[in-house]
């Protein structure tokens, strides 16, 4: 399950970096800003479902428990 977490803030940093490249390179003006953005924010609503179900079912356990 950690590797899965890992991969996923690796995956929305990576849409952020790919985001702000679009900002600077286009001032705004592009629809590529918007799409990174948009994936973000998916994978980051993705991780959040999956760290709840994973809570929910045990496979994941609060740490200091």
């Amino acid at each position: 399950m950690k590797i899965i977490v890992v991969l996923f803030l690796i995956a929305i940093f990576g849409s952020l970096a790919s985001a702000l490249v679009y900002l600077v390179r286009n001032k705004g003006n592009s629809d590529g800003t918007i799409k990174a953005l948009t994936i973000r924010i998916g994978l980051s609503v993705t991780l959040f479902v999956l760290l709840m179900a994973g809570s929910y079912f045990g496979i994941i356990s609060p740490s200091g428990l």
